[in-house]
């Protein structure tokens, strides 16, 4: 049986031994930062799930050349959020 070997990089001599990089941890946590403060400005602890799935979907699908139809079909198949659930506090909502 083979083991899993984990590569590592320092980043204080190099950015990149061969093919182990950071770039692409470093894109996904930049595509989130850009959401929370570009596009959201705040995050509560309430919908930080909501938020980080939005985000690992849009990374998943950023090269993906139909994604306003997926994106739509996402929509359409997802449960709706009453507002009363939406607006609850934490202790309310469980």
């Amino acid at each position: 049986m083979q083991k899993n070997l984990h590569k590592t990089v320092n980043n204080t001599r190099e950015y990149a031994h061969g093919d182990v990089h950071t770039n692409t941890v470093e894109s996904a946590f930049s595509l989130l930062k850009r959401g929370i403060v570009g596009t959201w400005h705040k995050v509560s602890a309430k919908h930080l799930p909501a938020y980080l799935d939005e985000m690992v979907f849009r990374f998943n699908n950023r090269k993906n050349r139909f994604l306003f139809r997926d994106t739509l079909i996402k929509l359409i198949l997802s449960p709706n959020i009453e507002y009363k659930n939406l607006t609850a506090k934490i202790q309310d909502a469980a």
